[in-house]
């Protein structure tokens, strides 16, 4: 039974489509709110939940046969999502086959783009995060930190992530075929996070010199734009210049859309002759659908990059096959290392609430 006590509940880019990942997404306000639920959980000794833009996963050590439904149900029910509907689309792991999949995740191997950087550092700040509201104890903390090993071992010592794998690298090439030589073109950055950040800094490294960030905190878009010696402008104004660009960035967290179909309408009406491109980089979209129907429009979603980036898959398909075996190898012996501890929870009933009481390692 010790396999039962550690589970992995989630739902991925792999079986859900962008237009359900947006209701799955949790807000700031939304992950509080579950994550104080819970910690109050009778029965869940452990948990850490990661989401990102391809992701909502819970990782949890159970004392009780009926704690990962729960988590499920809380979660569900904090989303106003059907049971049945995610019990359908959703993945659902045990033991060792758990913890194979986070270290597969970890190192990039689950990724939309195989091998793309982002996922570890998101793994690591889930984590982190778990720490710091004390929910991970001694299974998790070893489980996330020879996971990290592994995958740092699989990301050096393999070629997975040669080549172009990251959105930001894909979203630079499809403005060169649109534009060409984009020295003269003009980029928007909506939204001054990492990934906003890091396409901002992939267009530089193309030679774009014309950039300008807008942020809902104008300080915020003031300071990644003094960073990336570009210029800064109030977030309520973007949508009346997006004619003045040719490339617009969307990476919010904005709870909704924040480029109407409107707004994109009226630019192209000062602008018919210059194409219009826009990457949503963002869950929820920051666009709205309707705007790829505009003539002169070309529309990107994280769907739609990461399909583009599927073609470069091919070149390292002998690498997956590599990693997978390591990460398989190092999984089964992490999942002995942790069994005995997972299964000794079986005879910890009667104790106060677990969450109260972790432990590091």
């Amino acid at each position: 039974m010790s396999a039962e006590r550690f589970f992995l509940i989630g739902a991925t880019h792999h079986r859900v489509p962008l237009e359900v990942r947006e209701k799955l997404s949790l807000t700031s306000d939304a992950a509080f709110a579950l994550q104080a639920e819970l910690t109050a959980m009778s029965g869940l000794r452990e948990y850490a939940v990661l989401s990102t833009c391809n992701r909502v996963e819970f990782y949890g050590v159970a004392e009780t046969s009926d704690a990962a439904a729960r988590v499920t149900a809380a979660f569900c029910a904090r989303q106003k999502f059907d049971l049945t509907e995610f019990a359908r689309i959703s993945l659902n792991l045990r033991g060792r086959e758990a913890i194979q999949h986070l270290l597969e995740v970890a190192a990039g191997l689950d990724s939309q783009i195989v091998g793309e950087n982002e996922i570890f550092g998101q793994v690591k700040d889930a984590y982190a995060a778990a720490q710091a509201r004390g929910s991970t104890g001694p299974v998790l903390n070893r489980v996330f930190q020879k996971g990290f090993q592994a995958a740092k071992h699989v990301r050096t010592n393999t070629g997975i992530t040669e080549g172009q794998v990251s959105v930001a690298n894909v979203a630079v090439e499809l403005a060169v075929n649109i534009f060409g030589a984009i020295k003269d073109t003009r980029i928007l950055l909506v939204g001054a996070g990492e990934i906003g950040e890091k396409t901002a800094k992939a267009f530089q490294s193309r030679g774009a010199a014309a950039l300008t960030v807008a942020s809902r905190r104008l300080e915020r878009a003031m300071e990644l734009a003094s960073s990336l010696g570009a210029s800064a402008m109030p977030f309520e104004q973007f949508e009346s210049r997006l004619n003045e660009y040719d490339v617009v960035v969307c990476a919010t967290s904005a709870p909704g859309v924040v480029v109407t179909h409107a707004a994109t309408k009226m630019a192209m009406h000062k602008r018919p002759a210059r194409p219009l491109f826009f990457i949503d980089q963002a869950l929820p979209r920051d666009v709205e659908p309707a705007v790829a129907k505009i003539d002169n429009v070309f529309l990107y979603n994280l769907d739609d990059l990461a399909k583009i980036a599927d073609e470069n898959r091919a070149a390292r398909e002998a690498e997956l096959v590599k990693c997978r075996s390591i990460i398989a190898e190092k999984a089964e012996a992490l999942w002995r290392q942790v069994a005995a501890q997972v299964a000794a929870l079986g005879n910890s009933t009667g104790e106060e609430p677990a969450l109260q009481r972790k432990e590091t390692v």
